[in-house]
């Protein structure tokens, strides 16, 4: 089905899964690449931009995580940051998001003059001269950060855990670990998940992309996990019979059971492997099935992509109509890492009139 894309840019979206470090313009990276020195596969802004989705498009989740040492390479004073906070934010706000969350990891931005605690500070700023734009424009939209933990590092501690309680009222809404799924399982960050849990902040975790059920399994059961960044593998515990109905599994029934919610991003999760294609991708099975689906992007550079143009995706692959487009938007909207009230505003005064309208 063909949704209309200057409508779908136009409708209020929700962005749950958006790294900052993946989400920066070409242009901006070749910028600031040439003013620090920094060596690019590429020789202008479209090339480069070019050379990000082409890298990305390796079918594996190890080689698609080098693309992010360009991107991080330009993201090491306060000044760069705060432009490309400032940037991501404008950039969501063109496509048509009212409420996003990016996340990063403050211990990959100090190689240079920043601490992890002057990062969070730096993409703060950022995020609110963007936010402070885009209303100057007239286009109202919240953006928040998660802090991220890289899940690969020898010894874990509970400082990034302890970064985001800081600041927890000044735009931090939650917590995150990603990098290398395989072989570094969640609950290596079993202490950082039960200081968040202790102080009511709440978290999200990587599981069920380039490992199977058994990331999902220790996300949710061994650490609590308050939503699955992808979780697309959740559907190999799922079975069909020749008529196509289904029989979950513990861990998928379980999950749809709590209605814990999977932040699926079929572009990327074709590029790192998790899925075969975008018509292949299980979103529109577990959407059927009741699941809590989510639609984001995950890196908006690496994936050549928008929120916008994933909804369109679902619609030419897999046949989503305005109907479901609308569901999986309140999906989002009701799993953000916001206070009630500020949720329900949201839905009821900004996502609801908004599609009552494009629904006729």
């Amino acid at each position: 089905m063909s949704l209309d894309p200057a409508l779908l840019r136009r409708l209020p979206k929700v962005s749950l899964h958006d790294h900052l470090d993946g989400g920066l313009r070409p242009a901006t990276v070749f910028e600031l690449a040439a003013e620090i020195g920094h060596p690019l596969p590429a020789d202008s802004p479209e090339s480069l931009g070019r050379w990000f989705g082409e890298a990305a498009d390796s079918g594996t989740l190890v080689l698609y995580l080098e693309t992010f040492d360009h991107t991080v390479a330009v993201m090491q004073t306060a000044a760069n940051v705060r432009r490309v906070a400032r940037e991501f934010v404008e950039d969501l706000a063109a496509d048509g998001v009212v409420y996003g969350e990016t996340r990063w990891a403050p211990e990959r931005l100090t190689e240079g003059e920043l601490t992890p605690r002057s990062a969070v500070e730096a993409v703060r700023d950022g995020l609110a001269e963007g936010m402070e734009v885009c209303a100057a424009r007239g286009q109202q939209i919240l953006v928040q950060q998660l802090l991220t933990a890289m899940r690969h590092v020898a010894e874990p501690t509970t400082e990034i855990a302890e970064l985001a309680l800081e600041f927890r009222h000044e735009g931090v809404a939650g917590f995150d670990i990603a990098g290398a799924e395989d072989g570094f399982p969640p609950q290596r960050f079993l202490p950082s998940f039960q200081l968040l849990k202790q102080h009511n902040l709440r978290y999200t975790v990587h599981a069920g992309e380039a490992t199977g059920v058994e990331s999902v399994w220790a996300a949710v059961q061994l650490c609590a996990a308050n939503r699955i960044g992808h979780g697309v593998r959740i559907v190999e515990d799922i079975s069909f019979d020749a008529d196509g109905r289904a029989t979950l599994g513990e861990v998928a029934a379980y999950v749809r059971d709590l209605q814990i919610p999977l932040e699926l991003c079929p572009s990327s999760n074709v590029q790192t492997g998790a899925a075969s294609s975008v018509a292949a991708h299980p979103i529109k099975v577990l959407d059927d099935l009741g699941f809590r689906v989510t639609l984001s992007c995950d890196n908006q550079l690496m994936s050549s992509t928008r929120l916008s143009r994933e909804f369109a995706l679902l619609g030419s692959e897999l046949g989503y109509d305005l109907a479901g487009v609308r569901r999986l938007t309140l999906n989002a909207a009701e799993s953000a890492f916001l206070d009630w009230d500020r949720r329900q505003a949201l839905i009821t005064d900004v996502i609801e009139p908004a599609f009552a309208t494009a629904l006729g």
